[in-house]
């Protein structure tokens, strides 16, 4: 499978493979922790399992959680609740030993991973194949409606009654959900933490960033592709990879270079 990396920091690197003596003169794979979050309406035994039982093998520790947006869970909580799902996750891998900590999210779990990246102290963040971006057009002009009602329901005193909505994602287009007005808002408004393009600008300087770019991505992914390229933040070890793979697919196929890249930024950076 063919595959290409590039650095958008001041400094040309080489490649993402390191040798095993240098890590061994750093961080062990234990001492770096990851929270992974998979992608809209999964479960952690999906499509990023082989990258969470990757990194297990690895050494690393590993916290593989199921997301308010899984399909068992179905936005049961709100944006503001599910950052601290993250946040008690990465404690907990604090105390288990790791020294640096990392968020990787796929899909949506990518958008989640970039608004992580801007308001929690990890040591970096990976985005595969990004998508739902709540302040793109197509959502704006998708869920005006549902999100219309939710802003009423609020006005009128009924934001933790439940009610029908919507979501929406490229390959499905809209579906019914039910969850309260006040948790829909928090998820759907461009408002809220859901806004790519918010997170992104929110971004540390100096936060090192992964962006997983599968050249299979869905057609919509794939042209907003150098707009999110654009905003990743400009240091010497962001990183774009682009596998050979398809959107679902793109966890597996970057597993290896994703381990490869947490140690190399590991050897440079611990919270």
């Amino acid at each position: 499978m063919t595959r290409r990396s590039w650095s958008l920091g001041a400094l040309a690197l080489v490649g993402l493979g390191v040798s095993s003596a240098l890590w061994a003169q750093t961080l062990a794979p234990s001492a770096i922790g990851v929270v992974v979050m998979h992608g809209k309406g999964g479960l952690p035994t999906k499509h990023v399992a082989d990258l969470a039982s990757h990194l297990s093998r690895e050494g690393f520790r590993v916290a593989n959680l199921e997301m308010p947006w899984s399909g068992h869970r179905a936005y049961d909580v709100d944006a503001a609740a599910a950052q601290q799902e993250v946040l008690a996750a990465l404690d907990t891998l604090k105390q288990q030993g790791a020294q640096a900590v990392f968020v990787v999210g796929h899909s949506q779990g990518g958008v989640f991973a970039f608004a992580m990246g801007s308001r929690l102290p990890v040591s970096g963040v990976i985005a595969i194949a990004p998508g739902g971006n709540v302040a793109s057009s197509i959502y704006r002009e998708k869920l005006a409606e549902p999100l219309a009602r939710a802003q009423q329901a609020v006005a009128q005193g009924q934001g933790d009654v439940p009610m029908p909505f919507a979501d929406y994602e490229s390959s499905r287009g809209t579906f019914p959900i039910q969850t309260t007005p006040r948790v829909y808002l928090s998820w759907f408004d461009a408002a809220g933490l859901m806004n790519q393009t918010a997170a992104m600008k929110q971004l540390p300087a100096d936060l090192p960033v992964l962006l997983v770019a599968p050249t299979g991505d869905y057609p919509g992914l794939l042209r907003v592709k150098p707009e999110v390229v654009a905003q990743l933040p400009r240091n010497a070890r962001t990183r774009v990879l682009e596998p050979a793979a398809s959107h679902l697919n793109a966890p597996s196929a970057a597993k290896a270079d994703i381990a490869a890249w947490m140690r190399e930024v590991a050897s440079t950076r611990s919270q």
